[in-house]
């Protein structure tokens, strides 16, 4: 199957072409308002980069929420133009559903996964599934505090964009068969630079694979911030750290 992806229902924007089993082609850019002004732009970028055209398309799929009201809005009514203009099938596939699958099938094993998503709020939404991405409930609004209460027992593979704020309260609820998942990123490297604790420099910026990252660090305590900082925390915690 040849599929155009589209998503503009969280924080960011993003295009992705799936192709002969594979992502053939990718945008992705973090924005918490302008998704308007981007995507139509980036899903011209992503054909340009294939090198197809609508026509050697078999379907559009956009993500359906929860998210921002306006970037759902504008994700939506964007594939499905695409789709009626080129008699495309639309694929309608929801925020949890996307997160959840980010994860990968090794990670997943065992584990329940728990997708959590940001509400903007006080509050964040969560939806748990099974090892084989099926679901096992309904979506489900939640504050931090009574998170823990409402998970069922056993070791949860946590994901979505408010993965790490859920893993930090299940935690300190006493939790510890929590892991976070690695997820995939727009390049396999990543950007990081060191701080003291009062801020100064503890050396220049590097750009480093996931693998090498806990081999490259000091040893001793790190806080880790940061939009990648749930990978590189995964990815460190793997490593022993």
């Amino acid at each position: 199957m040849t599929l155009l992806a589209l998503d503009a229902a969280g924080g960011s924007c993003s295009v992705a072409l799936w192709a002969g089993g594979r992502v053939a082609a990718r945008r992705f850019s973090r924005m918490a308002r302008g998704q308007s002004e981007r995507l139509v732009p980036m899903i011209a970028e992503v054909m340009a980069e294939w090198g197809g055209g609508f026509a050697d398309l078999d379907a559009v799929a956009v993500t359906t929420g929860p998210g921002g009201f306006t970037g759902v809005r504008i994700g939506l009514a964007t594939a499905r133009g695409l789709a009626l203009a080129r008699g495309l099938p639309l694929i309608g596939v929801t925020s949890f559903e996307v997160a959840a699958a980010a994860a990968g099938p090794a990670e997943r094993a065992g584990r329940l996964v728990l997708a959590v998503l940001d509400s903007k709020r006080d509050e964040l939404f969560y939806q748990l599934f099974d090892a084989d991405l099926g679901e096992r409930g309904a979506p489900v609004e939640s504050d931090l505090e009574g998170l823990a209460a409402a998970l069922p027992a056993g070791p949860l593979l946590v994901t979505g964009d408010a993965a790490a704020r859920a893993r930090a309260a299940l935690q300190a609820a006493g939790r510890r068969d929590v892991v976070l998942a690695v997820l995939d990123s727009k390049r396999d490297e990543l950007f990081y630079q060191l701080f003291d604790a009062d801020l100064g420099e503890r050396g220049a910026p590097v750009e480093s694979d996931i693998e090498g990252l806990a081999a490259a660090l000091p040893a001793g305590p790190l806080l880790v911030t940061g939009d990648a900082a749930a990978r590189a925390l995964a990815a460190l915690q793997a490593a022993g750290r």
